[in-house]
């Protein structure tokens, strides 16, 4: 029986550079690049494969990747210290942070809920300053 070992998703990206820079600025790091053909970065528990469009073939497609953080303070730092604009949300499921990569890939970070809030039914919140404040006695 075949065994998958590992997998990764693959992402069509303009500048191929510029991606890696942009992965690594948001804290994946870079396992493999192949000169200027393709690049794998990674974070626990994912791969990502950004590959250079091709000029004659595009190929966008629907793609949204989340990553599970536990300080989203810390990521809202992070974030604004790479000049990365975003929006928060607050919902049942957890707290999000959505953004873009270079080429518009819908990307979020999420302190789920289940892991500190089981019990906390809470609506949508996209306002910075109260985000912030949700966070304040988790953060200690």
């Amino acid at each position: 029986m075949m065994t998958i070992n590992e997998s990764n998703v693959t992402m069509m990206v303009k500048n191929l550079d510029e991606s890696i820079k942009f992965y690594k600025s948001i804290g994946l790091t870079l396992k493999k690049c192949w000169k200027n053909d393709y690049a794998m970065v990674e974070s626990t528990g994912i791969t990502i494969g950004l590959h250079p469009m091709n000029k004659t073939k595009p190929g966008f497609g629907s793609v949204s990747i989340g990553f599970m953080v536990d300080l989203l303070a810390e990521t809202i730092v992070m974030l604004e210290k790479n000049h990365i604009t975003c929006r928060f949300e607050d919902r049942k499921s957890g707290k999000y942070i959505y953004f873009d990569d270079l080429d518009g890939t819908d990307l979020y970070f999420v302190d789920p809920i289940y892991r500190k809030f089981a019990d906390q039914e809470s609506g949508p919140t996209t306002n910075r300053s109260a985000f912030m404040e949700m966070f304040a006695a988790v953060a200690q």
